[in-house]
């Protein structure tokens, strides 16, 4: 696997490559319960390797920079992307204005 770990107006990336397998052993997952909830399964990486990645792409790419974003309304929303994918079986409209709510109740 590898990771990429960015700050958020910075150029500073970090990469982390090495092996990953996920893991439905109970105790490991326990150990990682917040507010007495427990995950399903976890990853467990091996870092093969850990490095500063060059920076020249994220600022080539003014990824940090609003005035380059696109506008919110111009990128579909999870529920119109689930809609399109089950040619309509989820309502799109549905998904997104109850997901605020479904995530806070489900996070933990």
């Amino acid at each position: 696997m590898a990771l990429l770990f960015l700050i958020p107006g910075s150029g500073t990336t970090l990469r982390v490559n090495g092996k990953a397998v996920v893991t439905t052993n109970e105790e490991l997952c326990r150990s990682f319960a917040v507010e007495g909830k427990a995950p399903r399964s976890v990853i467990v990486i091996t870092v093969g390797a850990a490095y500063f990645q060059c920076a020249r792409a994220i600022l080539r790419s003014n990824l940090w920079d609003s005035s380059q974003h696109v506008p919110d309304e111009s990128v579909p929303t999870a529920g119109a992307i689930l809609e399109s994918l089950t040619q309509g079986e989820i309502n799109g409209q549905d998904y997104t204005t109850s997901w605020p709510a479904r995530a806070k109740s489900t996070m933990w």
